[in-house]
């Protein structure tokens, strides 16, 4: 297992890009799970299972698989 915490936010959209592709390729050659913490939108657009927790105000979060 492979997990980022936030590792992509200098990145410029086209290394953006070709980093997220190098990750893509890594899972499907070795079936490895790759998860990343991140608040780019752009990363949102190309992960395809996402769990994405909201805050609720009282102190918890939900959470939503996506």
């Amino acid at each position: 297992s492979l997990f980022i915490d936030e590792g992509f936010g200098s990145l410029d959209r086209l290394t953006l890009d070709m980093t997220i592709d190098t990750l893509e390729k890594l899972q499907f050659e070795t079936s490895k799970t790759i998860g990343v913490i991140s608040h780019i939108e752009a990363m949102q657009e190309r992960i395809a299972t996402q769990i994405r927790l909201t805050r609720n105000g009282q102190g918890y979060s939900s959470m939503e698989i996506v």
